[in-house]
């Protein structure tokens, strides 16, 4: 009898001890995920208003698209790309290059009719025998950049729209006053259902990063639906090795290997934004994350380390709160209340920035959903690469 009780005893107490560690690894990731909001994040309420161009200080831009099988996109959004006011009285004063990679579609008759309406659309063709030497989406923007006329570049995707005709103004204006990388947002179009709304969110939660990261001095990504650089910048960058480990991440790869404190510039100004259609179907999108999520684990140690530390953070709050509250019931949902509000306006800040305010409804349940996120998509966060680009 006495050593069923010794046992129980120890049994009870080993459970005790589990939970208190739980209930102190809670704490933890709440402080943690707290400091990081305090720190980092809180510096959405500073973003620099940008100012778009006047005509007389407009230099000569080039933008730069590459496509594959791209006819209908391109039919569709290249129009609003070609009618950018960017120039004195309407003339316009940049150039747009399609880079067209060895397409099998319409997209080189679609291009042919475009470049007789616009005389400063000019168009690359890449022949599918073509011999490369960078992978993927790398070599078609490497003629793109062989072709620019002008310094300044502007990059975008075939399947992106200008949320307005002064993108283009927006964009640009930063390198006119002496960055060398802009980021800009770009952002998805509202659908119904779930998905389409979850990716919105991420989107909207990976700009509160990288944009506040960029106002503390660290960038270390951008989007390639969206961004400007110099030519020099980006032909420094395509010397490095590891510039052709993949076949995409140019935008992320560019900030990782000549981004820095002083160079790189956020423009959050809603006329600077671009929307693209979300993928529909969840393998779809699931394909697209595994591409761009490969690119992560080249980010320089100081930007995975605290990019880690947010997310094993989260992970360890939510995981741990269900069996936390078993232990100290009031004191945890305090500490989870806490946590909660303060993200809940950061979250709102940023929603209202980028037009996204309907997403406030699904901010508690896509909190919890971007934990599933990170361990879904963790191999191609640290190991794998995505060595496709369409």
């Amino acid at each position: 009898m006495l050593a069923m009780v010794v046992i129980l005893f120890f049994n009870l107490s080993a459970f005790l001890c589990h939970r208190m560690l739980i209930l102190w690894m809670f704490m933890a990731g709440v402080v943690i995920q707290c400091g990081y909001a305090l720190y980092l994040f809180v510096r959405i309420f500073r973003l620099p208003v940008s100012k778009p161009i006047e005509d007389g200080g407009q230099k000569g831009v080039s933008v730069i698209i590459c496509g594959k099988n791209e006819a209908a996109n391109l039919r569709k959004y290249l129009p609003t790309i070609l009618s950018q006011r960017y120039g004195p009285d309407n003339r316009p004063s940049y150039e747009v290059i399609v880079v067209n990679d060895a397409s099998t579609d319409d997209t080189a008759r679609v291009l042919q009719e475009l470049q007789q309406q616009y005389g400063h659309l000019k168009v690359v063709h890449i022949p599918l025998d073509a011999t490369r030497d960078l992978k993927g989406k790398k070599y078609a923007l490497s003629v793109g950049v062989a072709q620019a006329q002008h310094d300044r570049l502007v990059l975008t995707d075939a399947d992106c729209a200008p949320a307005s005709d002064r993108w283009l103004q927006h964009m640009a204006a930063p390198l006119n006053n002496g960055k060398h990388i802009v980021a800009g947002y770009g952002g998805y179009n509202e659908r119904p259902g779930l998905l389409n709304a979850f990716i919105r969110w991420e989107t909207m939660h990976t700009f509160l990063q990288y944009s506040t990261y960029t106002l503390a001095g660290m960038p270390y990504m951008a989007v390639g639906r969206n961004m400007a650089c110099t030519k020099d910048i980006l032909l420094k960058a395509q010397k490095n090795e590891l510039w052709n480990l993949l076949p995409s991440g140019d935008d992320d790869l560019l900030v990782r290997l000549e981004g820095n404190s002083a160079n790189t510039a956020i423009v959050s100004d809603a006329a600077s934004f671009t929307y693209s259609d979300a993928k529909s179907t969840w393998t779809e999108w699931i394909r697209q994350k595994q591409r761009h999520l490969s690119t992560g684990k080249y980010y320089k140690t100081n930007i995975k380390m605290l990019l880690g530390g947010y997310g094993l953070s989260h992970a360890i709050m939510w995981l741990g709160f269900a069996v936390s509250l078993c232990c100290c019931p009031a004191a945890v949902l305090v500490l989870m209340g806490i946590r909660c509000i303060l993200y809940r306006v950061l979250w709102g800040v940023t929603a209202h920035k980028l037009g996204e305010k309907k997403l406030a409804l699904w901010f508690p349940l896509f909190d919890i959903g971007w934990m599933i996120y990170n361990f879904a998509f963790l191999p191609y966060i640290t190991l794998k690469n995505k060595q496709e680009w369409k």
